[in-house]
């Protein structure tokens, strides 16, 4: 945990959520002149888990005019030790200056301290980054966005609206599919543009592992509370763990191809995660993603202990082939590696995030990777449309579909989306029997 650079998974069990509200604030013009070179930057952290505690450390060290003045979460206890954690991290480092009165909990937490700051961080699970986000740019604050953007297909159509209204206040976003700035991914990427590797025809992505934690239901708790506090297990909170963890590798494909898939069809299932607490979302799924320009990509992702855990992507194209497990090489189709990049003495992905965000704020320029975050944001929950219904899913339905699952008036009297039976199970999609439209 004192590692300086801290892992995405390393803090996660303490990941938590809030909520929001619609674009309705017109952009001040303020907003447009995007230049702060000598301004200290005020950041709040909205979602007080892992990620959003090791982006914090990260948002601080990118800068050393940038200072924590407000926190938000669901739960006033994570907020607490989230603060905490910064400040051993830190070592006593003059950045952290979060009164009491700026600590904030609750479903509209996010608001208040949204409100005190020019840069936020939101790091939430995904059912909240809609209207999170919606609130952050209706507001004129530049952004950190964790991945996935959204579990449904009407969060990823909000994010997209506010996405167009970023760019015209020139706001800048970042969203943490962090391999986008790695820079072995970024050597493969260049040689693809360069053309050694000809056209990708095809190629596996993989997120197969034994999964993540469980917590389990506490005593004389709610049931709001308690999948708020075992998120991962919820389709509305966190989307299934195809988009939850194996858009990283989708997103990979997306960008390395150049393009967005047309169609899914697929398959999954329940075999080993069937316990009480393991609410709604599958083990397994298997997904064949076609793209407009034929290239058809094999998606894997599992969550079974003691399986083999293999998180990379591999491409065919009519050149060479591209492998990125341990080191990345390119290789020619006799087996003879073309290229090795081995990333030894790389600074870490997911400290970049954070310098060339606050470099872009300083330097008044514009990055904005919301729409692509959107897009493959959507790609994934095509995949688990197609692993939920056993139909091909298109593009189009993705895109269009009416199925909402994270309702905007959520509080704490509030019933969740999904309720369990009277023996405690949540219901569970089945393919041939589940239609999503």
């Amino acid at each position: 945990m004192k590692q300086k650079n801290i892992n995405r998974r390393s803090f996660v069990k303490n990941a938590t959520i809030g909520t929001g509200v619609l674009l309705t604030t017109p952009f001040s013009l303020e907003a447009m002149a995007n230049n702060s070179n000598s301004k200290k930057l005020k950041l709040a952290v909205v979602g007080c888990g892992g990620r959003g505690t090791g982006a914090a450390v990260q948002a601080l060290r990118a800068d050393k005019d940038v200072e924590l003045v407000a926190m938000a979460d669901a739960f006033g206890d994570k907020v607490e030790s989230s603060l905490k954690y910064i400040s051993e991290e830190l070592d006593g480092e003059i950045k952290i200056n979060v009164k009491q009165k700026n600590r904030f909990s609750g479903f509209n937490a996010y608001q208040k301290a949204i409100d005190l700051a020019d840069v936020v961080i939101l790091a939430t699970p995904p059912g909240f980054r809609p209207q999170h986000f919606e609130y952050a740019v209706n507001n004129d604050k530049h952004v950190f966005m964790e991945k996935p953007l959204a579990t449904d297909s009407y969060g990823v159509r909000r994010v997209l609206k506010a996405a167009k209204l970023a760019d015209e206040k020139k706001l800048n976003v970042v969203v943490g599919l962090q391999r986008r700035y790695e820079k072995k991914y970024l050597a493969l990427y260049d040689r693809i543009q360069k053309g050694h590797v000809g056209k990708i025809v095809s190629g596996q992505v993989y997120w197969n592992g034994a999964g993540v934690w469980v917590r389990k239901r506490e005593s004389g708790q709610t049931e709001m509370a308690y999948q708020m506090r075992n998120w991962y297990y919820f389709n509305w909170i966190c989307g299934d763990h195809i988009v939850e963890q194996h858009i990283h590798n989708i997103d990979v494909a997306n960008w390395f191809i150049g393009e967005y898939p047309k169609s899914a069809s697929g398959m999954g299932g329940r075999e080993v995660r069937k316990g009480i607490d393991h609410g709604q979302i599958f083990d397994h799924h298997y997904v064949e993603f076609s793209y407009p320009g034929g290239a058809v990509i094999s998606s894997q992702c599992r969550h079974q202990p003691g399986t083999d855990r293999n998180v990379s992507e591999v491409f065919q194209g009519t050149k060479s082939n591209i492998y990125t497990k341990a080191k990345s090489k390119i290789v020619d189709h006799n087996g003879n590696d073309l290229f090795i990049y081995d990333g030894k003495g790389d600074k870490s992905p997911y400290q970049i995030e954070h310098d060339e965000l606050f470099k872009s704020i300083r330097n008044g320029g514009v990055i904005n990777n919301a729409e692509y975050g959107a897009k493959t944001t959507l790609t994934a929950i095509m995949g688990r449309m197609a692993t939920y219904t056993g139909k091909e899913i298109t593009w189009e339905q993705a895109l269009n579909s009416n199925h909402i699952l994270v309702p905007d008036d959520l509080d704490w009297d509030s019933n969740p989306p999904v309720i369990p039976d009277e023996n405690g199970k949540y219901p569970v999609p089945i393919p041939g029997v589940t239609k999503i439209i």
